[in-house]
């Protein structure tokens, strides 16, 4: 068996924790969030029909780089974006999944870009 790190796994199993509480519907989409070192995705998810509403990364063609370079600037941009591609697709609210990270930083960037585009949560 592969060895992973403790970090990883603590990481996994708060997301399986959180995934009991938080699900998504038609009415109510889960906004997903997911980030590694360079980038972060972010997608609103129908649960109840397993698809994919609308999702924004900073590695999509739409997506343009914040001039100061920064990571939390370009996940407020992405949360933005994301709120202006789920207005689109009729979305309004979403319940927020923070994927088993901490609401600080570029977690919480994203999710006021999303809030500032006109997503309620």
């Amino acid at each position: 068996m592969a060895k992973t790190h403790p970090k990883i796994t603590a990481r996994a199993k708060r997301v399986r924790r959180i995934r009991k509480k938080i699900i998504g519907d038609s009415v109510q989409p889960r906004l997903r969030v997911f980030k590694s070192n360079k980038h972060i995705y972010a997608q609103i998810i129908d649960d109840s029909a397993g698809k994919t509403l609308a999702s924004m990364s900073t590695v999509e063609k739409g997506f343009t780089k914040s001039e100061a370079r920064d990571k939390t600037a370009n996940a407020k941009q992405v949360g933005i974006l994301l709120a202006e591609a789920a207005k689109t697709a009729g979305v309004t609210t979403v319940v927020f999944d923070r994927g088993g990270y901490i609401y600080h930083g570029r977690v919480k960037a994203l999710s006021e870009g999303a809030r500032e585009g006109g997503l309620q949560f």
